[in-house]
């Protein structure tokens, strides 16, 4: 059980920066993030600033970093 919680919670620290990453360079080169969210399934929080989603979601494997132009349109 030990090593469950452990391997969840080093998940949750890798994912963060990673994803943060992707959010900071598009920043940087004036690309517009639509969404940037951890984890996956319900959205347990939300936040809209400056035409950013923010999503907290319920299980902390994953996240995502959604910027114009990636929805194929």
């Amino acid at each position: 059980m030990k090593t469950a919680i452990l391997t969840i919670v080093l998940f949750c620290i890798m994912i963060f920066p990673h994803e943060l990453g992707h959010f900071l360079a598009a920043k940087k080169m004036g690309v517009q993030v639509n969404e940037f969210w951890i984890g996956m399934g319900p959205t347990l929080l939300k936040h809209e600033h400056k035409g950013t989603l923010y999503c907290l979601k319920l299980l902390p494997f994953g996240g995502a970093c959604v910027m114009e132009g990636e929805d194929g349109e």
